[in-house]
């Protein structure tokens, strides 16, 4: 009887073969296909969001965000679509040979950047939709507390959690593409997804959405108004801290570094060392 999933060694091969489809797209589809990702990670970030914005209980706001953002990346997955952080083990094509190191380059900056720009536009989409105003705007002044706690990070930490971020992300893309059937693809992708969100670890797509509706969020006395009463900020706090430079250079450089080192040279040449294919029946 045939099995219904694909061993270690069959996954990492079948991820080499990803890999050259990857680099061989062409260029409106990985535009394409990155700015659905983008958006797809944003709308599972939004839910997470509106689920939890009134809960008090530190945990089980966690497990409540936890259950809805891996909606993001199982859309994704189904659909198919091309995500930075599970890309970063294209860098294992590269040591075996199959693609060039320019390639691999040329699609991560591409698809980086449509990631944003799906996840930027989702942003504006659901700031324009008047979703924030669920609250009587509590939803926007939860939007501006987390996109300060992102953009309030060191660099070690913002670093660290993206490596740990992304050591669970590429696991559950993974743990995905074992199965044949979809049923298993979105059971398997769930729990990894769920422990990196009740974490709180760093992930540069989703901080794509996050952050850039925080600052959406902080352009609308109404919402900073809603910050400060909640959660105590003064109105020059969130102006001084929530910024296009520090969402970029407190947030998004260190984590994306961190989720290179973490899903690229830790899950991808981790795992392709130790099932390093030759020749493996399909």
């Amino acid at each position: 009887m045939e099995n219904n999933y694909y061993v270690p060694a069959q996954i990492i091969e079948n991820n080499l073969k990803g890999a050259v489809g990857k680099a061989n797209l062409k260029l409106y589809k990985m535009i394409m296909m990155g700015f659905f990702a983008g958006m797809f990670i944003a709308i599972g970030a939004e839910g997470s969001n509106l689920a939890v914005h009134t809960v008090d209980n530190f945990g089980l706001a966690k497990t409540l965000a936890g259950c809805i953002f891996p909606v993001g990346l199982m859309m994704l997955s189904i659909i198919g679509a091309e995500l930075f952080t599970g890309n970063c083990m294209m860098i294992t094509a590269v040591i075996d040979g199959r693609i060039k190191l320019v390639q691999m380059l040329k699609n991560w900056v591409i698809v980086y950047l449509s990631n944003m720009l799906g996840s930027v536009v989702t942003a504006a989409l659901i700031y324009g939709s008047g979703q924030f105003d669920n609250s009587a705007g509590g939803l926007g002044a939860y939007t501006i507390k987390v996109a300060m706690g992102k953009t309030g990070l060191d660099f070690c930490n913002a670093f660290m959690s993206g490596i740990m971020c992304n050591v669970l992300v590429c696991i559950a893309v993974l743990m995905s593409s074992s199965a044949k059937d979809i049923i298993g693809k979105l059971f398997a992708c769930f729990f990894p997804i769920m422990v990196f969100v009740v974490s709180g670890f760093e992930h540069c797509v989703a901080n794509m959405y996050y952050i850039p509706a925080g600052l959406m969020a902080a352009s609308n006395s109404k919402y900073v108004d809603k910050a400060c009463e909640l959660y105590g900020y003064t109105a020059q706090q969130i102006s001084d801290q929530l910024t296009v430079g520090h969402f970029f250079s407190k947030n998004l450089l260190p984590v994306t570094l961190g989720n290179i080192i973490g899903g690229g040279l830790i899950v991808g040449i981790g795992l392709y060392i130790i099932n390093k294919p030759k020749k493996v029946e399909e």
